[in-house]
């Protein structure tokens, strides 16, 4: 089997850096095709040997990426085309549709209640999505919580396959050793009580309300940010204003394979951490705090689907902080309080491993590929996204 693979970037994010995971676990030969930004992703996918194309797509308007993209796909015979995020999405099954690819898979990794991809979600983009999740063959829900979203939306359950994000469970196994080197590289005091919050720094992820329960906790806790993104100049200014900026440190975007990154990656910085605080009201998946699990970290969190999905045992050091800054401020306390635990990885994060998830999406694609493309119906289009 030959797939190709197309995404709307390949900058650091968590729908990026689980597609290369999921490359060095399938058993297919693979290449992709990003619309945009070929970032430090892109870098990695091409030391693992991955075929990596830049489309160069000017906006979300730029019509003629349609012909190019159409021809690559053409041009590389492909058996299947699998694409992921919302752009890439509507753009890459109409490609396939042009190209004749008889099967053709869709990721959605992060459709919320009202927002996709950080952006709020409007009528004109669910009937974008809906007329292009008719042009192919299966939409891949992160979640059991996201097909049921989709349900909702319109999209029919028979279409709908559930294929979890998963994690290198080896890769983020705690080491003391890693935790003492990585605090020391950033300053980080060895007594310190680390708070960390991992994800893109955008108004969705609530982290203003960590750093304002920061201010409410102790003078040795620190708070760790994994993450890069348009709202950091706020969050400076937050801290600022509540006299915790000495105590609040950005790490920036960090990848999850290392490769020739300056600095420590994400496995070294969750080492690094005491706690992992998650304050995002509205998540597809959550794949942080499922990260954070498998380094052995106690957990506390608004949103998981990935939790809320399994029975409460499976990771008992995990608990919903409902609330703003005074509910996570008194939690991370009690966490604070309790001391350190051991540094094991419960059942939830054994559950997301990727090579499970690698399996389940091969028998997506079998499934794909043992049936012909549908046609769409007369008074639908393919030409204009």
């Amino acid at each position: 089997m030959k797939a190709l693979h197309i995404i709307t970037g390949l900058g650091v994010g968590g729908a990026e850096q689980q597609l290369r995971l999921l490359l060095r676990q399938l058993p297919v030969e693979c290449d992709v095709v990003t619309l945009t930004n070929p970032g430090p992703v892109a870098e990695g996918l091409a030391a693992d040997g991955v075929r990596v194309v830049h489309l160069g797509m000017s906006g979300n308007r730029d019509l003629g990426a349609l012909p190019r993209l159409a021809r690559i796909i053409r041009d590389g015979r492909y058996d299947l085309v699998h694409t992921h995020l919302y752009r890439a999405c509507l753009y890459g099954r109409i490609a396939a549709r042009l190209a004749g690819v008889r099967a053709v898979v869709a990721t959605e990794h992060s459709l919320g209640d009202s927002q996709m991809e950080g952006r709020p979600l409007t009528a004109g983009v669910r009937a974008l999505y809906l007329a292009g999740e008719r042009l192919g063959r299966s939409t891949v829900a992160a979640s059991p919580t996201v097909a049921e979203r989709l349900t909702r939306w319109g999209v029919p359950g028979p279409r709908i396959e559930v294929v979890p994000n998963g994690i290198d469970l080896e890769r983020f196994r705690f080491d003391p050793v890693r935790r003492e080197r990585t605090r020391a590289r950033l300053g980080l005091p060895e007594d310190a009580f680390v708070i960390g919050g991992i994800g893109r720094l955008h108004p969705g992820k609530r982290f203003d309300v960590l750093i304002r329960a920061l201010a409410e906790l102790p003078g040795d806790c620190r708070l760790l940010l994994v993450g890069g993104g348009g709202e950091e100049g706020a969050l400076r200014r937050t801290a600022d204003e509540a006299r915790v900026a000495d105590r609040v440190l950005f790490a920036g975007e960090r990848p999850y394979v290392c490769d020739d990154w300056r600095g420590p990656d994400l496995p070294a910085l969750a080492s690094a951490m005491d706690v992992l605080a998650s304050p995002s009201p509205e998540e597809a998946f959550g794949l942080a705090v499922v990260e954070a699990l498998a380094a052995g970290l106690p957990v506390r969190y608004a949103s998981c689907p990935a939790l809320e999905d399994l029975p409460p045992e499976a990771a008992p050091d995990a608990l919903r902080v409902p609330g703003g800054a005074a509910a996570y401020a008194r939690a991370l306390a009690e966490v604070r309080a309790a001391g350190p635990g051991p540094r094991t990885a419960p059942e939830a994060a054994r559950h997301y491993c990727i090579s499970r998830s690698a399996d389940r999406l091969m028998d997506v694609y079998a499934t794909a590929l043992s049936r012909p493309l549908p046609q769409p119906r007369s008074s639908e289009g393919v030409t204009s996204p």
